[in-house]
């Protein structure tokens, strides 16, 4: 399956990067093994589906993908703090086009619980987006399932290697490392390798800038809870978050069914805004999400039909 072979592709190359880059890792080993468990993973569920074709066996090949999603991401960490952060460079960017930074302002600016509750839902609905596609198409557009996972999957995968050869960490733990001073008053130092220096554990709020929002308000909480489950100082540039929800509106529209697609639009809309509320990105992270989400839909899907 389409989305298989990409998973794959990320795997073998990866690997080789992991082999060349072998003594300047930290953790090469447990890679590896990742990798090797993926390939069995995908091997494994191919062979149930051979034994038993069916739908159900195509769903259990593609859920096996999505849930491996969330190793591929923390394993960027890993590959990119080996090189020089960049933050330094795209904060300056930021400061260049704004005049301000738009992570440290909008959340003071708009403060109110409420508003801070929406954006905090907007940030959760992440993973229900791109789940919840996926899932009508298996049930309501089964001739594209294979497709939409596919391009779902390698957008991910095309995120993936930027974050690993772009290493931004991002506002919250960038604005942390230099401190919140220097930020306002428009200087952002170099930290080079800073986070390749650090034993850097995400439940340790010393590494982190406090998350704004109403903390007693349930989507936070929501939002803390998926932000300790494997946030890393890496992905920034561009933001997946909002270059997934892209990726998802383009797949809702093709559907046909405006109804998913007036569905999902809102939530992204939040989405986009909440990812530099929360800190977690730059505004252009955000508007570059929106680029490279739309990019890689249509380059994905001229692959996928040219092929098949």
């Amino acid at each position: 399956m389409a989305a298989e072979w990409a998973t794959l592709a990320y795997t073998l190359f990866t690997t080789i990067f992991i082999l060349v880059t072998f003594v300047r890792l930290t953790n090469p080993g447990d890679m590896l093994l990742l990798r090797a468990q993926a390939v069995v993973l995908t091997l494994a569920l191919w062979g149930v589906y051979r034994l038993c074709p069916g739908k159900l066996t195509m769903l259990f090949r593609v859920t096996g993908q999505l849930l491996l999603l969330s190793w591929w991401y923390s394993d960027t960490y890993e590959l990119n703090r080996i090189f020089p952060n960049l933050d330094h460079v795209f904060a300056g960017y930021e400061q260049s086009l704004f005049g301000f930074q738009p992570s440290l302002s909008f959340s003071q600016v708009f403060s109110h619980p409420i508003f801070s509750e929406f954006l905090s839902m907007g940030y959760v609905s992440y993973f229900p987006l791109f789940v919840g596609i996926t899932l009508f198409y298996f049930f309501f557009r089964y001739e594209h399932f294979e497709r939409t996972a596919f391009i779902i999957m390698a957008s991910f995968f095309l995120f993936y290697l930027i974050f690993i050869f772009v290493p931004v960490a991002g506002p919250q733990f960038y604005f942390k490392a230099v401190g919140v001073d220097q930020i306002a008053q428009g200087i952002f130092p170099n930290i080079g390798d800073y986070f390749n220096t650090i034993e850097f554990d995400v439940h340790n709020r010393d590494f982190i800038m406090p998350i704004p929002g109403w903390e007693d308000g349930p989507m936070y909480k929501a939002l803390i809870i998926t932000h300790d489950a494997g946030e890393r100082p890496t992905a920034a540039f561009p933001s997946s978050h909002v270059g997934i929800a892209t990726v998802v509106l383009w797949l809702a529209w093709e559907s046909k069914n405006r109804k998913v697609f007036y569905v999902c639009l809102p939530f992204a809309v939040l989405l986009f805004f909440g990812t530099f509320y929360i800190l977690a990105h730059y505004a252009i992270d955000a508007i570059a999400g929106l680029f490279f989400g739309t990019i890689f839909y249509f380059g994905l899907k001229w692959a996928y039909n040219l092929t098949h």
